[in-house]
Formats: structure tokens, C-alpha cells, sequence
């Protein structure tokens, strides 16, 4: 009876460790440009962009 307890245990110990695991999903790479500054940074707000530059 006292294998069939530890077998019990192994298994169970097993098996939390297995739903508690780390994620193996790779994270979400994002198409937006974290270093350059976006093109209406650095403006003054509501007047737009002058179009001769």
C-alpha cells in the first residue's frame, strides 16, 4: 500500500508541475517602430505639418 501512496503522489506532483509549467507560446512580435519618433511628435498641436519639407 505504501508504493501505491507514493506512486499516487509521484503522479499527482506530475502532474501539477505539468499544468503549472512555464508558457512555450512565443510572444507577439508588434510592427510598430519603438525607436524612431512617430511623425506628428514634436510638432506643435493643431497646427499640422507644413508640406514644403
Amino acid at each position: 500500500m505504501t508504493s501505491l501512496k507514493k506512486f499516487s503522489a509521484f503522479l499527482l506532483l506530475t502532474a501539477g508541475l505539468a499544468l503549472a509549467g512555464c508558457s512555450i507560446t512565443p510572444q507577439k512580435d508588434t510592427s510598430i517602430p519603438w525607436s524612431r519618433p512617430a511623425g506628428w511628435e514634436g510638432q506643435i498641436p493643431g497646427m499640422g505639418q507644413t508640406t514644403g519639407r
